[in-house]
């Protein structure tokens, strides 16, 4: 999948990401280093104290949940490192769907409203509402303006989009 950003291709392997979303991404690295590694380190250490580890559910429930850090960190570390950071303040007034975009739509079979805001795959929230900007909805709006109608294909079929606002902000 390519993005544009100011009109150019993003690399296959770049992420797209807002500067918030890098920012928690890297508060709940700084996290997992420095407060669940040596948490987890210390678990380790205690159920090791009990004996025989073979049979020491204690210690196969630690490492396992070591394990699950550990990978957690990787991932994190590969994200940062491959974030490419878009700044949306750069499109607000802009009249165009793209990445960052807050979008109110109107479902024009249902008359029903929706807000939906474009944010990368790793920030993507769906209870604030927030979708990736590989999903579906958010390919079929790319390059949309207000007024534009957009079908979007979904599993009970195609549905049609009415673009209502496209706003650009940076939010928490």
């Amino acid at each position: 999948m390519t993005y544009l950003r100011y009109g150019r291709a993003l690399d296959m392997g770049d992420y797209p990401i807002t500067a918030s979303g890098l920012r928690k991404m890297k508060d709940e690295l700084k996290r997992l280093e420095s407060v669940e590694r040596p948490k987890i380190s210390a678990e380790i250490e205690v159920a090791r104290a009990h004996g025989d580890l073979r049979e020491n559910a204690e210690y196969h429930a630690a490492k396992e949940k070591q394990s699950h850090i550990e990978g957690r960190i990787l991932d994190i570390n590969s994200w940062i490192a491959r974030a490419e950071v878009i700044d949306v303040s750069k499109f607000k007034g802009g009249d165009k769907i793209v990445f960052g975009a807050t979008v109110e739509l109107n479902d024009t079979e249902t008359d029903k409203k929706v807000t939906y805001r474009l944010v990368g795959e790793y920030e993507a929230d769906l209870k604030k509402r927030w979708i990736s900007i590989a999903s579906p909805v958010a390919r079929g709006l790319l390059g949309k303006k207000v007024g534009d109608v957009a079908t979007i294909q979904s599993p009970g079929g195609a549905r049609e989009y009415e673009v209502l606002s496209v706003a650009f902000e940076d939010v928490e």
